[in-house]
This record gives C-alpha cells, sequence and structure tokens, in this order.
C-alpha cells in the first residue's frame, strides 16, 4: 500500500467532512455521513481508475462516478405542486464527488480552492439569497374559497394589487363543497408577508397555504 493513497483518502474524509458539516448544521437531506462517504467513494473510485485501467482507458471507472452521482443526487431532489427542493443539496454532492476526484489524483490544491469557493457559495452566498428575496420573489399561495366564492376571490385578488403584488391563477381545482384557486405571487418579502397577514384576518376566505 503506498502512503500517498492514504494521504489521499484522510484528506477525502477531512474535505468531505467540512461540506457534509455544513448540509447537517442546515438539516438537509444527505448531511454529514452521506457527503463524507461520496467524497471518500469518489476519491476511491479515482484511484482505482488509475490503478485498474489501461491506457489510454485509465478514465472508465472514474467517468461513471458522474453517472452514479446523478442517481444519487435525483434522490434528494423532491417537487411539490409547482415548487421544487433538494436542489443545492444535489448540486453539493456533485461538487462533493468532484473534490474526491481531484483528490484521487493528487491535485489536492485544485480541491482545497474549489472546497474553499464551495463553503463561500454554500455559506456566505446564502446571505446574498436571502437579500434578493426580500427584494422580490414568487412564492404560489393555495387559496381556498366556498363555493360560492366569486365575490370573496375579486375582493381577495383586489388586495393583491393594492400591495403592488404581481399575480396570476395557475391552477383551479374544485371541491363537493369548496373551490381551490392556486396564485403565483411575485413581490418582495414585506408584500407576501402583508398579505399574508391580510388573509389571516379575512375570515371570508376558508382556508389558505403559502
Amino acid at each position: 500500500m503506498e502512503p500517498d493513497l492514504i494521504i489521499r483518502l484522510a484528506v477525502s474524509l477531512v474535505f468531505g467532512a467540512v461540506i457534509g458539516f455544513e448540509r447537517e448544521y442546515r438539516s438537509k437531506a444527505a448531511g454529514f455521513r452521506t457527503i463524507t462517504i461520496i467524497t471518500i467513494g469518489a476519491t476511491l473510485f479515482t484511484i482505482l481508475s488509475q490503478k485498474l485501467g489501461i491506457p489510454p482507458n485509465q478514465d472508465r471507472i472514474a467517468s461513471n462516478i458522474i453517472t452514479g452521482i446523478g442517481f444519487i443526487g435525483a434522490g434528494v431532489i423532491f417537487k411539490d405542486n409547482y415548487s421544487v427542493s433538494g436542489l443545492t443539496t444535489a448540486a453539493t454532492i456533485w461538487i462533493a464527488a468532484a473534490i474526491g476526484m481531484a483528490i484521487g489524483v493528487g491535485e489536492f490544491i485544485l480541491a482545497g480552492a474549489t472546497l474553499v469557493l464551495s463553503m463561500i457559495v454554500l455559506g456566505i452566498f446564502e446571505k446574498v439569497q436571502n437579500w434578493i428575496d426580500a427584494l422580490h420573489r414568487e412564492q404560489l399561495f393555495r387559496i381556498n374559497y366556498h363555493l360560492d366564492y366569486e365575490k370573496v376571490k375579486t375582493e381577495v385578488e383586489k388586495q393583491i394589487v393594492s400591495f403592488k403584488i404581481g399575480y396570476k391563477v395557475v391552477k383551479c381545482q374544485r371541491g363537493s363543497e369548496d373551490i381551490t384557486f392556486y396564485y403565483n405571487l411575485s413581490g418582495s418579502q414585506k408584500q407576501l408577508e402583508q398579505f399574508t397577514a391580510y388573509l389571516l384576518s379575512y375570515r371570508d376566505v376558508k382556508s389558505f397555504e403559502e
């Protein structure tokens, strides 16, 4: 066993643990152990690719890491009606595998630089994202009306306009005793919060969900 290979695996463990800690701290689907194992696994497969491959096909095993990571990443992406979650975690899995591969070929500086940049994006960039969301964001509201909904719906939509919020009805579902409209609203965080407060105080709306 070459000592250098053990060092690569150890570095991979540390780098993977750093990214995994950030995901675990935020209670994401792929957390501390998952990300660490993915990074170590990518490193090992890259080493084995070099060891078992025959020139000029030494990248055969390593190239399939990307395919395998795609399946794992897809498992943490969830779609609920018109919203999608888990994309950042899936991308984190992808970059963790890439870092593991870089370590596997001995590119420690490249892997370290990628780790630093990844932590900047996951940490500092979240504050930038929150600032952007405060300025403008889109949010899906599901508002449930009684069957004689026309007047109430008109009042609700007038209030949306009065808050200077853009809106679009994207879906409508009729039940036996009620009717539900799905609104895609766009505006600042403050405007959307004002509209939420309005819905909470408006008794003629049967129920709503954001």
